[in-house]
């Protein structure tokens, strides 16, 4: 065949810019589509659609009248009955990371981990502890509910359990 005769044959073969493999493909993808509706047919009822689409819930300001009652539950923010202690704070808070040494941090009671950062001063583990060192350890190492006295305290504790 001649190289003029394929190119007719090509251009014969692509109807409106795609190809009659894109076509063939096109039609069985519909084809599957259509043969596996039937499966579906009970998920898209009016009265399915509209159940998925339905608010999750409403917003009701106190004394307005809303629609439904709903009970209004009063939340009161949890605030520690006083200041934690050092050892408080470790087990509650450090210990996620400092127990098992999560991304290099000093482990609990290993003076090994802890001699090169006591050797640096307590005031620069303070620093540490409360704004954050480098990308393993977080400003207040991720308790933004801990003063900078229990951040402190808590520095203490493991200082004095790695001697």
């Amino acid at each position: 065949m001649s190289s003029t005769g394929r190119y007719n044959r090509a251009i014969m073969l692509t109807i409106e810019g795609y190809s009659v493999k894109s076509k063939l493909k096109f039609c069985v993808l519909v084809g599957a589509s259509l043969m596996t509706a039937p499966l579906f047919a009970d998920h898209m009822t009016d009265e399915a659609i509209a159940d998925r689409l339905k608010p999750a819930g409403q917003v009701c300001v106190q004394g307005k009248d809303c629609d439904r009652p709903t009970p209004v539950v009063e939340v009161a923010a949890a605030a520690p009955a006083g200041p934690r202690d050092g050892k408080t704070v470790v087990e509650t808070k450090c210990g996620m990371c400092h127990t098992a040494g999560v991304a290099g941090a000093p482990k609990l009671n290993d003076a090994g981990d802890w001699a090169p950062r006591i050797a640096k001063g307590i005031d620069t583990l303070y620093k540490h502890a409360i704004e954050g060192f480098g990308a393993a350890m977080p400003a207040k190492g991720m308790c933004m509910d801990c003063s900078d006295d229990e951040l402190k305290a808590a520095v203490d504790h493991m200082v004095e359990g790695a001697k």
